[in-house]
């Protein structure tokens, strides 16, 4: 800092020197008995005088009080009388230097806040939005297997998904610094401006920053940003510093292990709005999400998709298992897998139809060329429902012929989770229900819950919409039916006619 003072010179050493020589003088003078007819003339050498070497020599008697008072007299009136203190006035501001942020106890002084947008990976590697070249296709992959995006370090804390940065500049971090040592003390610096962070995988849906990551999802998105800030001192000048917002988006990948990621039966166009499945288990564009266990009814002919990440094209070996046989072909990359359930139907002799030993547990393995096992998938299979086609047939025919089979007659519990209501308040459908006289696409919740659009399939093709099929299910008098598409519970009169379908167990 620089300081401009004017000064007043204190002259006082000046004033003591004179009274000591006048001193001498008139004392000389008052008590010289030549002195009363001294002359006019004063020879005096003047350099030798202020040397101080005065001389008894001097001819004092040939001056008088005049000469002495003229001599003295420009000593006296050049300094004031007065004696005078020492003082400083400023004349300009003092110039110092504003706060600033720094990320190294102030051996750089940061001008932007992009160490605040940084992050750190478990294995120490950090990266800041100027070293940033992740993309969607080309993302940052984390070091360890099993990884969160609470394992991916940043300036805000796991607990909050934002942060005033006046928590970080006066908390624990310190990232600022003063040169000339203002801001100390408590209220001595003031910050405005926050951080943010927010974390979305591949489908732009949230996610939490402790989700487990797994290929499904990724790349996942992770978008850190800081509003415009301030940094102030409460002394000094310049007292403020000033920083613009930034944003940085950084794509990251868990370590690809192979996955089934979702699992696709029946017409996705058909199952949308209040037919669509509760989130967490339904994906609208892909179908059922591989945390259930689909399906847990079946069908011959019925058929659905698997859609894996993080493989190439896989082996998978036909499953027999309990008189039912599960088929699967791989499209060419092994993106995808159908699979195809065949087992117990009403086509051919009635006396050939088996029942099938249930529940049963499936395993379907995909191998690598050199015999590795890469993906498993698996579900357990609860029941086997066994459909007469185009028969429109009495409900007593076609509870006969299901019970000639070792069969029985479907309930409405067996086929829709469509919430009973109004005249049919008492009907016992799947639970969970759905929100309405329809099925929602639901693992557990019956035939039509699970596979969606009976149209879709073989075995069931032919089933006009407006037809329904029986059950054994009879509320206040009323027989109840289930329409084949929609899943919807009505009443039927036990001489009119309808489809027929027979389940086991």
């Amino acid at each position: 800092m620089q300081y401009n003072f004017f000064y007043q010179i204190w002259q006082h050493y000046v004033l003591n020197v004179s009274k000591y020589l006048s001193g001498i003088i008139y004392t000389t003078h008052l008590f010289n008995k030549h002195t009363q007819n001294c002359r006019k003339y004063f020879l005096i050498n003047v350099n030798k005088w202020l040397c101080f070497e005065l001389k008894p020599r001097l001819q004092l008697y040939k001056c008088s009080k005049s000469y002495l008072f003229i001599l003295t007299m420009p000593l006296l009136l050049s300094y004031p009388l007065n004696t005078q203190a020492l003082s400083a006035t400023t004349t300009n501001i003092i110039q110092g230097s504003a706060p600033y942020l720094t990320f190294d106890g102030g051996k750089t002084k940061a001008t932007t806040t992009e160490e605040l947008l940084s992050i750190t990976l478990s294995d120490g590697t950090t990266i800041t939005p100027a070293t940033n070249t992740s993309t969607a296709t080309d993302p940052i992959a984390l070091p360890n297997e099993g990884e969160t995006l609470a394992n991916v370090g940043m300036f805000i804390p796991t607990s909050t998904d934002s942060i005033e940065l006046k928590e970080l500049i006066n908390g624990s971090y310190n990232f600022w610094s003063d040169d000339d040592g203002d801001g100390q003390g408590e209220n001595g610096l003031t910050a405005t401006g926050s951080l943010s962070i927010s974390f979305t995988d591949r489908h732009n849906q949230r996610v939490s920053r402790n989700h487990v990551l797994d290929i499904c999802g990724a790349p996942y998105k992770v978008v850190l940003s800081n509003t415009n800030g301030m940094l102030m001192t409460q002394y000094g000048v310049p007292n403020s510093s000033t920083f613009g917002a930034g944003s940085v988006s950084y794509f990251i990948t868990p370590i690809l292990t192979p996955k089934v990621c979702y699992i696709k039966a029946g017409d996705l166009r058909l199952d949308v709005n209040q037919f669509a499945g509760p989130e967490g288990m339904w994906n609208p564009s892909k179908g059922f999400t591989s945390s259930g266990e689909f399906p847990t009814t079946g069908s011959n002919g019925l058929f659905f998709d698997l859609y894996i990440e993080g493989s190439g094209p896989l082996t998978w070996p036909t499953v027999n298992n309990a008189g039912i046989t599960v088929n699967m072909k791989s499209n060419a990359t092994g993106s995808s897998v159908r699979i195809t359930l065949t087992g117990p139907t009403a086509n051919g002799n009635r006396n050939s139809i088996s029942k099938p030993n249930l529940p049963q547990t499936f395993e379907l393995v995909g191998y690598d060329r050199s015999g590795k096992s890469v993906i498993k998938y698996g579900f357990v299979l609860q029941k086997w429902f066994i459909n007469r086609g185009d028969r429109f047939f009495l409900l007593s025919s076609h509870e006969n012929w299901c019970k000639k089979l070792g069969y029985r007659l479907i309930q409405v519990k067996d086929v829709t989770n469509a919430n009973c209501t109004g005249l049919h308040s008492s009907c016992q459908s799947a639970k969970p229900s759905s929100v309405g006289n329809h099925y929602h696409r639901r693992i557990g919740g019956g035939l039509l819950s699970e596979w969606g659009y009976a149209m879709e399939y073989m075995d069931l093709v032919g089933l006009p919409s407006d037809n329904a099929y029986w059950t054994s299910d009879v509320v206040a008098g009323s027989q109840l039916v289930v329409t084949a598409v929609g899943g919807q519970v009505k009443t039927r009169k036990t001489n009119e006619t309808a489809y027929g379908m027979c389940v086991y167990p």
